[in-house]
């Protein structure tokens, strides 16, 4: 008994339609090689998934060349208005362009850890290796960054120090300074007292005389007095009662 048929329309299950795609993908790709095989044809085969992802087949040796080719029969009637040089080297820069967007395209999915169920082994070590070097570049970065910071915050942490050391030193200068002037300031207030002691201790010494007053002529008491005025004379000081 046979298959009944299919109904054509969209899938609605993504991991249905996802694998359904994958299956007859690979069947047009198979049938495009082997058509070119048998008859001999040139077959270009060109597909793009729902994500953007380019998957092509060319049975000649360059997708270009069979593209061009294309063009030339299908818009022949407007190659002829137009310079055929200009417009072949425009197609050719949008062409190069245009395969070298979808290439940078697929790197990134790449790298961003999609679509990597085509890659063979030998591209999944080169996607390895790229990854590596990439880590290893951030790595260095962010390394050298932190030790730059690093670098700035122990300069600033000198200039700290410095400050610090300079404010010490001044702080201690006007701390010498007040202690002087404030022992200055005491021994001129205690200073007075004891020069003027000292001063009438040093030129003014007690009379050794009879304190009793005697009026009129006393032979003993001239002799008496005699005695000290001359010691006195000696001395060199003379009282100022005697002038």
């Amino acid at each position: 008994m046979g298959r009944g048929r299919v109904e054509l329309k969209r899938i609605e299950n993504k991991i249905n339609r996802q694998v359904t795609f994958a299956k007859r993908r690979n069947g047009l790709l198979k049938k495009a090689y082997e058509l070119s095989v048998l008859c001999d044809a040139e077959v270009a085969l060109i597909i793009f998934s729902t994500r953007g992802k380019l998957y092509e087949f060319c049975s000649s040796s360059s997708m270009p060349k069979t593209l061009e080719r294309y063009q030339k029969c299908s818009y022949g009637a407007v190659e002829v208005s137009r310079p055929s040089k200009e417009l072949e080297s425009s197609y050719r820069e949008y062409l190069k362009l245009k395969s070298k967007f979808e290439a940078l395209q697929r790197t990134q999915r790449n790298l961003l850890g999609e679509d990597l169920g085509p890659l063979n082994t030998k591209e999944l070590e080169q996607l390895e290796r790229q990854l590596e070097t990439s880590l290893k570049q951030v790595r260095s970065t962010k390394t050298q960054f932190m030790l730059d910071q690093l670098s700035d915050l122990q300069n600033k942490e000198q200039v700290l120090v410095e400050s610090n050391k300079a404010l010490t030193r001044k702080l201690d200068e006007i701390s010498v300074k007040n202690h002087l002037q404030l022992s200055w300031e005491s021994g001129e207030q205690s200073m007075p007292y004891g020069h003027q002691q000292a001063q009438s201790q040093g030129f003014f010494q007690p009379l050794e005389c009879n304190p009793t007053l005697q009026i009129g002529y006393n032979p003993a008491g001239s002799s008496q007095l005699s005695a000290p005025s001359n010691a006195q004379n000696v001395n060199g000081f003379i009282p100022g009662w005697m002038l």
